[in-house]
C-alpha cells in the first residue's frame, strides 16, 4: 500500500464548503498525502492526530477509538509488526502508521508539526473514553518530540474537522449539543 493509500476505505468526494477535493476517514482510518486535498472526518470521543511536515507539503490524519488495544482487563501496545487492519482504530498504531506513511512521502520526523482534534465526552456518566484519547495523544506527541501547533479537544459536541495536509491550515465546525442525559 503506498503513503497515498487508506489503511482502510475512504471515501474520495468533492467537499463544496472549501471547493476542493477531498478525502473522508472513518473510525480506524488515516491517510496520508503529498497531493492538495482536504482530509475530513466527524469526531465524538475519538481523536484524530493531524502531522504535517509544512516544508514538505505532506501531511496526514488518523481517527483512533481507544488509546490502546485492550485485552482482558489491561491494555497492551500492538507490537511493532502489527499488520492487521483494525491496528488503526488504536492511538498506539495509528501514530506508528500515520508516521510511517508520512516519512514514506518524504517528511522528516524532526519537521513535523501536529494539530489535535476530538475527544469530546459523549456520556455524561462512566469512563471518559475522550479524555483518555486526548491524554494518550498528547503524551505520545511529547514522548515522539513533535511539537502540537493547535488543539481542540474535549467538551460534549461533535466536531467535523477539514485538515489541509500541504499547509496544516485545519478549521472545526461543531454539530449541535447532544441533549442531557444520551
Amino acid at each position: 500500500m503506498t503513503g497515498n493509500q487508506p489503511e482502510r476505505s475512504s471515501e474520495s468526494y468533492f467537499d463544496q464548503e472549501f471547493a476542493t477535493p477531498a478525502v473522508k476517514i472513518q473510525a480506524g482510518e488515516l491517510f496520508a498525502t503529498a497531493e492538495p486535498v482536504a482530509i475530513t472526518t466527524l469526531l465524538g470521543s475519538c481523536v484524530s492526530v493531524c502531522l504535517y511536515d509544512r516544508s514538505r507539503g505532506v501531511g496526514g490524519m488518523n481517527h483512533f477509538l481507544l488509546p490502546e488495544l485492550l485485552k482482558g482487563v489491561s491494555a497492551v501496545s500492538c507490537p511493532d509488526s502489527c499488520l492487521a487492519g483494525c491496528c488503526a482504530r488504536y492511538g498506539t498504531c495509528a501514530m506508528r502508521l500515520l508516521i510511517q506513511r508520512l516519512e514514506l512521502l518524504g517528511a522528516s520526523r524532526g519537521r513535523l508539526e501536529a494539530k489535535l482534534f476530538g475527544a469530546g465526552r459523549m456520556m455524561p456518566t462512566g469512563v471518559d473514553i475522550g479524555a483518555k484519547n486526548a491524554a494518550f495523544a498528547l503524551a505520545h506527541l511529547e514522548k515522539q518530540g513533535i511539537p502540537v501547533r493547535a488543539s481542540d479537544l474535549g467538551g460534549n459536541r461533535p466536531r467535523r474537522v477539514a485538515f489541509f495536509p500541504a499547509t496544516g491550515r485545519a478549521f472545526v465546525k461543531y454539530a449541535r449539543e447532544l441533549p442531557a442525559g444520551m
